[in-house]
């Protein structure tokens, strides 16, 4: 079962607080907009995207089960 992150680009502040945690996932870029480097969780990194889901201080993002 794949599991994707989400985010909810309303709510997203582009605080970087999941970059800081997972950087090979996350990025804040230079105008302050947060990009994913991959949607579908490898297994080796789902525990850093939880912690960034559980950190995200505007609850801007969650985990799909496909």
């Amino acid at each position: 079962m794949a599991r994707k992150i989400v985010v909810d680009y309303d709510l997203c502040e582009a605080n970087a607080i999941c970059m800081g945690i997972a950087p090979e996932v996350f990025e804040v870029d230079d105008e302050d907009n947060l990009n994913l480097h991959m949607e579908e969780i490898p297994d080796d990194l789902a525990g850093k995207v939880e912690q960034a889901v559980l950190r995200c201080p505007r609850q801007a993002l969650s985990i799909e089960e496909d």
